[in-house]
This record gives structure tokens, C-alpha cells and sequence, in this order.
């Protein structure tokens, strides 16, 4: 193991959107089995220190691969394509239009503590997350241009932030 593999190259996976679930998880076993502090106990004060940084390592590059907005972001790092979200406010016009008719519902919603009302929200949400996961990987897939990689990622954001509020929501509601 190098320090400077990626986390791809730390599991042994191919560098793409798309990544298995089991493949993941037992390639991230199999590295934290060999690098895992409690392995190196006995051992002097620098080789608990480096088993804890490669744990670390580990833990980050899991985290990173298994959630789909982390693994895009990270994807886009990797291929040198600014997402820009700090200073991009440049969306699909139909886009931003279904989010606002989207925070409308949200909150005729939660005012009408309308609980099926959320949950159909909850619904177009989804379907509308599993639509964007679909593009992105196809756009992965294709090497298609930096701007619409980062739109559909600026996007996906959006859409994990949105998914994220209904769900307090939900929360918000089984409380009152």
C-alpha cells in the first residue's frame, strides 16, 4: 500500500461512478484487517501511529466510496472538474423550477401536517435521485464534457439536500 494510491487503488476498484456494494465492503475488510490498530498493540509507538493513520486512510476512503454524492465529488476531484458551488449558480431553468414547486409542497406539508402529502414528496424525491444517480454514470461512463459532469453533480447536491429536509420533516412530525 502507498500512501499516495487512491481510493480506488487502495480497495483494488476500478476508477468509476459505478461500484459494487459487496466489492467495497470486502475489499475494505480485507485492508482494515491488515492495518487496524488493535493488530499492531504490542507493537512500538510508530507502528501504532501508522496502523492508526492507514485506519484513518481506510475510514475516509470507505465513507467516500460507498455514499454516491462523495464518490461523484471525489470523481470529479480526481478528473480535475471543478464542481464549483461555491461560486456556480448556473442550473437547469426546469430544475430550479421543480425545486421551488418542490419547497412549496414541503411546506404546505409540514403547515398541514400532511403526512401522505410528505410522503408522496418523499416518492417524486426519490425517483427523481435515482433518475439523476443514472445520468451521472452515464456521464462518467461517456468521459462527457467538465460542465455537464459538474451540473448533474451541482444537481445531485440539491437533490440529497432537499431529500435530507423532507426527512426532518418526517422526524418533525412523528414528535408533535
Amino acid at each position: 500500500m502507498s500512501i499516495n494510491q487512491s481510493h480506488f487503488e487502495l480497495f483494488g476498484l476500478a476508477e468509476q461512478f459505478d461500484v459494487d456494494a459487496a466489492d467495497l465492503d470486502g475489499a475494505y475488510r480485507a485492508v482494515q484487517g491488515r492495518v487496524h490498530p488493535d493488530r499492531f498493540a504490542a507493537s512500538d509507538a510508530s507502528s501504532q501511529r501508522i496502523a492508526l493513520q492507514w485506519a484513518t486512510r481506510a475510514n475516509e476512503a470507505y465513507r467516500t466510496l460507498r455514499d454516491p454524492l462523495a464518490r461523484a465529488l471525489y470523481l470529479c476531484e480526481r478528473r480535475g472538474i471543478d464542481v464549483a458551488v461555491e461560486t456556480s449558480t448556473r442550473m437547469d431553468g426546469g430544475f430550479l423550477v421543480q425545486q421551488m414547486e418542490w419547497r412549496e409542497a414541503l411546506d404546505d406539508a409540514r403547515s398541514a401536517r400532511d403526512e401522505p402529502a410528505l410522503r408522496e414528496l418523499a416518492r417524486k424525491v426519490a425517483s427523481r435521485r435515482a433518475e439523476d444517480l443514472s445520468r451521472i454514470r452515464a456521464l462518467f461512463a461517456k468521459n462527457a464534457e467538465t460542465a455537464e459532469i459538474a451540473g448533474a453533480v451541482r444537481e445531485l447536491m440539491f437533490i440529497e439536500k432537499f431529500s435530507a429536509d423532507v426527512a426532518e420533516s418526517f422526524e418533525i412530525m412523528e414528535k408533535q
